[in-house]
């Protein structure tokens, strides 16, 4: 299991029954009573690291209090820097740290975020969230977007409600003046080590217990049908005049017969369907999400400088997290990552999918037509590209399974 990914995110429970009973469906608490699972994810002491050392400036951090955010006022000075003194003088107070896209800041979320991003085909993002003893950071609400709550230290007494809005757009923002959810559906302690999921729609809220809490929370920016079927019809409407024509004259006047207009409607949508190209589209939708993603590098400059000491017994291997999609040509292939495409020559296609599959080898290991100097050629190719990075430890010989 790689260090980081959504097997080991929910373990002991199985992807396949993760997607087929709970994803967007029910909510889903992950006990396991190991208080260290997600420690070499994020602790106290990272935390501490990041908001003393990285001057952080709104939105990446905020306080909020009671279901409130703080004025910025509070806590920053003149020129808009946090004031780490009083940032921890109104947590002493009650109020939570939060740190907003610290997956931006810190490497080893950011390594998080690409593991989910290639398990799941969708865009992630973490929150860190700071709580002191008995307090609450916000009042009960639901999310646009599905989320994956890591307990870190600490524990949190959780309530989970219905889904007033099952599944909600983006637009769709929770209103407490209307939506009624009802009582509890869940009501737990989710402590150090544990993970929840919560779809899309479902209220929750948390307070922390007697000790600070920390936890994160990962949310899942999934693409959707809706956002597929709109450019869809985006991209109809650029080739279909008749989409691009105005409504009829006079169609809000109160003699209007809509017979006609309906008539209309319907044979667009039908002429939409019938047109509309789901591949091309869908195409478009993984371009845009391979070309976002960004290399997590760390170790890459130097990397560089020692690759023409790289030889054919130095252990190597796929980058964490690495997302990249293969295109065969007729005499290349094709590889889409970080929004670029490289290309290699199609004899060396039998080694190139070995060495994004496997874990660790080494450049003798890779089968098929290259010889020991195409081999390596390809394997210091593929580091200095981002793909591939060495790995530190005893030369282990792999099968050619």
């Amino acid at each position: 299991m790689e260090r980081f990914s959504l097997e080991w995110l929910i373990q002991p429970i199985l992807p396949d029954v993760f997607f087929n009973r709970y994803w967007e469906d029910q909510p889903l608490v992950v006990r396991r009573n190991r208080s260290d699972h997600f420690h070499d994810l994020w602790s106290l002491d990272e935390v501490d690291r990041v908001i003393s050392t990285i001057d952080l400036r709104l939105p990446n951090i905020t306080v909020v209090k009671e279901g409130e955010p703080l004025s910025p006022e509070a806590y920053t000075s003149a020129n808009g820097a946090v004031d780490i003194v009083k940032v921890f003088e109104l947590f002493t107070t009650g109020a939570s740290i939060v740190l907003n896209q610290l997956h931006r800041f810190a490497p080893q979320l950011a390594h998080f975020c690409r593991a989910m991003e290639r398990d799941l085909s969708a865009p992630f993002q973490t929150n860190v969230y700071l709580t002191p003893a008995n307090a609450q950071c916000f009042r009960p609400h639901y999310d646009t977007h599905d989320v994956f709550v890591l307990q870190i230290s600490g524990d949190k007494h959780w309530r989970v409600y219905g889904a007033p809005v099952m599944l909600p757009l983006r637009g769709q923002a929770f209103d407490a003046s209307s939506d009624q959810s009802g009582p509890p559906i869940l009501e737990f302690e989710l402590q150090a080590g544990d993970t929840l999921y919560i779809p899309r729609g479902y209220v929750h809220e948390a307070q922390s217990s007697s000790t600070v809490s920390l936890h994160i929370t990962a949310g899942v920016m999934a693409f959707t049908w809706t956002d597929l079927v709109l450019e869809a019809l985006a991209s109809t409407c650029l080739l279909d005049v008749s989409l691009r024509r105005a409504l009829p004259i006079g169609f809000a006047h109160q003699t209007f017969d809509r017979t006609g207009a309906r008539y209309e409607f319907r044979r667009m949508l039908q002429a939409f369907v019938e047109s509309a190209d789901f591949d091309a589209i869908l195409d478009r939708f993984i371009e845009e999400f391979l070309s976002t993603r960004q290399l997590c590098a760390r170790g890459y400059f130097l990397e560089l400088e020692r690759i023409d000491k790289l030889d054919e017994d130095t252990l190597v291997g796929p980058r964490p997290g690495l997302i990249y999609r293969l295109d065969k040509q007729e005499d290349v292939v094709r590889i889409a990552c970080y929004g670029r495409t490289i290309s290699v020559p199609i004899r060396a296609q039998e080694a190139l999918y070995f060495a994004l599959a496997k874990e660790r080898f080494t450049a003798r290991d890779l089968p098929g037509e290259l010889d020991s100097g195409g081999k390596l050629t390809l394997v210091r190719r593929l580091v200095r590209e981002g793909l591939l990075t060495a790995h530190k430890g005893p030369i282990e010989r792999l099968g050619r399974d």
